[in-house]
C-alpha cells in the first residue's frame, strides 16, 4: 500500500482521535529519542511489542501451505505449491519457500504460528477490514485504535508508542494521546575535521547555563544516535544486502531503526512498521513469494539481533494482514479477497509452534475459510503479557486469550 493509498485508508477508517492525522502533530526526531533514552531509559524488564502490518491482504494459504491437502491442490491447480516446494513444519503444513529464515526461527522455537485468525462477520473491503483490525472493534466503528486506547490508559507520553512509517496508523490513535512518529529518513552529521570540532561542542563544561548544556546534549545525542543506529540512520544509502545479494527494502530499514532504539533504551513500549503490496489478484505466486522473501530478509536478522541483548529479549513481534484470500484461485492466477489467515508471533519469549486450529478447506463459508481464532484473543494476550496491562480496558467486553502463546 503506497503512501497515498495509506493516507486514504487513514481517513476512511474513521480513526481521527487525538489529532492523529494532522501532519507532523506527533513527529519526533533522533535527538528527542536519544535524550529520552538517557533521561527515562526503558527498563530491561519491560516488554516491547513490535507490530508488523502487511497491507493488501496476504494469502495465508500460500504462506503457511497445506501442500499435501487434495482440496488445496484442486482449488489452485496452477497456483498451488507442491509438498516438495515448501519448508516442512509438520501437521501437513509448510512455509512458503521465500521464508527460509523464518523456518530457522521455527526450528529454534522462536516462531509461533496462530492459525485461522479473523473476526466475526468478515468484510472483504480493504478499508473496513483493516479498520477492524486496527481498532479491534468488529461490530461498531470506533474513533480510536487498540494501541491508542492502551496509550490513553498508560499516560500521556506519546513516546510510549512509535510509528516508523510514512503515516501514523490508526491503531496508534487514542482519544487523548496519539503515538509519536518518526518516518525513516537520513541522519547526517558532519565528518572529518569539521565533524570532530562539531562533536566537541557536545562535551559538558563546568559552569555552563541550562540552555548551553541543553544545546550541548543535543549535539551529543545526535552523534550517539548515529553510533547506536549505524546504517539504519542512512536507509537512503541502503547498505543492507540479504542472502544471495538481494537488496533489503523499506521494512528492513524500519526494523533496523526499531532494533537500535530498543538497544539504546528509548522508553517506547510499542512500535509499528509495515510492508505493502499483498493485494495479489493476478500473477500471485511470483509477487507474493518476492514480498515474503523481503519480509523474511527483514524479520529474521531483526529477531536474531533482539536475542542478543537483555532489552531485545523482552520484545515480541506480531505480524498480521487485514484478511487472507479466497480458497479457489481466480482466472488470472491470483486470489481474491478472503477472510481468515495466519498470524506470526516471534521472539525470545514466544512458545514456538502452532496455536489455534487449522481451518477446513472443505467446510467453507461462501467459498471462504471459517475463522477459528478471534484476532482479539491475540491482542489480549500481548496486551496482558507483553505490555502488562488489563486487556479489558482496551478490548471492552472481550475475555478470550491464547493460552500458551507466550512464556
Amino acid at each position: 500500500m503506497n503512501k497515498l493509498t495509506r493516507r486514504r485508508f487513514l481517513f476512511a477508517s474513521g480513526v481521527t482521535a487525538a489529532g492523529a492525522l494532522a501532519a507532523g502533530a506527533t513527529q519526533v526526531d533522533w535527538t528527542h529519542l536519544m535524550s529520552a533514552a538517557q533521561q527515562t531509559p526503558l527498563d530491561p524488564k519491560d516488554g516491547v511489542l513490535v507490530v508488523v502490518t502487511l497491507y493488501g491482504g496476504n494469502d495465508g494459504l500460500n504462506t503457511v501451505v497445506p501442500a499435501g491437502d487434495r482440496a488445496y491442490q484442486n482449488a489452485r491447480p496452477e497456483l498451488a505449491y507442491q509438498p516438495e516446494d515448501v519448508l516442512d513444519l509438520g501437521d501437513g503444513l509448510g512455509l512458503n519457500p521465500g521464508l527460509k529464515g523464518l523456518k530457522g526461527l521455527w526450528d529454534t522455537k522462536e516462531l509461533a504460528i496462530v492459525r485461522g485468525v479473523g473476526y466475526p462477520k468478515p468484510d472483504h473491503s480493504h478499508f473496513r477490514s483493516m479498520a477492524i483490525w486496527q481498532t479491534a472493534s468488529p461490530d461498531t466503528p470506533v474513533p480510536t485504535g487498540w494501541l491508542g486506547r492502551w496509550l490513553d490508559g498508560s499516560g500521556d507520553d506519546p513516546l510510549r508508542a512509535l510509528s516508523v512509517e510514512p503515516v501514523l496508523p490508526p491503531m496508534l490513535a487514542g482519544a487523548q494521546t496519539a503515538a509519536a512518529s518518526m518516518p525513516v529518513g537520513g541522519l547526517t552529521v558532519p565528518k572529518g575535521a569539521l565533524g570532530k570540532a562539531f562533536q566537541a561542542l557536545g562535551g559538558a563544561q563546568n559552569g555552563e547555563g541550562y540552555w548551553q548544556a541543553k544545546a550541548a546534549r543535543s549535539i551529543a545525542d545526535l552523534y550517539r544516535a548515529e553510533q547506536v543506529l549505524g546504517s539504519a540512520a542512512h536507509p537512503a544509502k541502503g547498505a543492507h544486502k540479504a542472502a544471495g545479494g538481494r537488496k533489503d527494502g523499506a521494512l528492513a530499514a524500519q526494523l533496523d531503526v526499531v532494533a537500535g532504539l530498543i538497544e539504546a533504551g528509548v522508553p517506547t513500549r510499542a512500535y509499528s512498521v509495515s510492508l505493502g503490496g499483498f493485494d495479489t489478484h493476478a500473477d500471485e505466486r511470483g509477487t507474493q513469494q518476492r514480498l515474503l522473501a523481503e519480509l523474511d530478509g527483514a524479520l529474521t536478522p531483526f529477531v536474531q539481533r533482539l536475542g542478543r541483548t537483555d532489552r531485545g529479549k523482552q520484545a515480541v513481534v506480531l505480524v498480521y494482514s487485514e484478511f487472507g484470500r479466497r480458497v479457489v484461485a481466480n482466472a488470472s492466477e491470483g486470489t481474491d479477497h478472503g477472510t481468515a489467515g495466519p498470524v506470526f508471533v516471534l521472539g525470545n519469549g514466544v512458545r514456538g509452534g502452532f496455536h489455534g486450529d487449522e481451518p477446513s478447506l472443505t467446510d467453507l463459508a461462501g467459498g471462504d475459510l471459517k475463522e477459528t481464532t478471534d484476532f482479539r484473543d491475540v491482542y489480549a494476550t500481548v496486551l496482558e503479557q507483553v505490555l502488562g496491562t488489563d486487556p479489558g480496558r482496551v478490548l471492552p467486553g472481550h475475555s478470550g486469550r491464547l493460552e500458551g502463546l507466550l512464556a
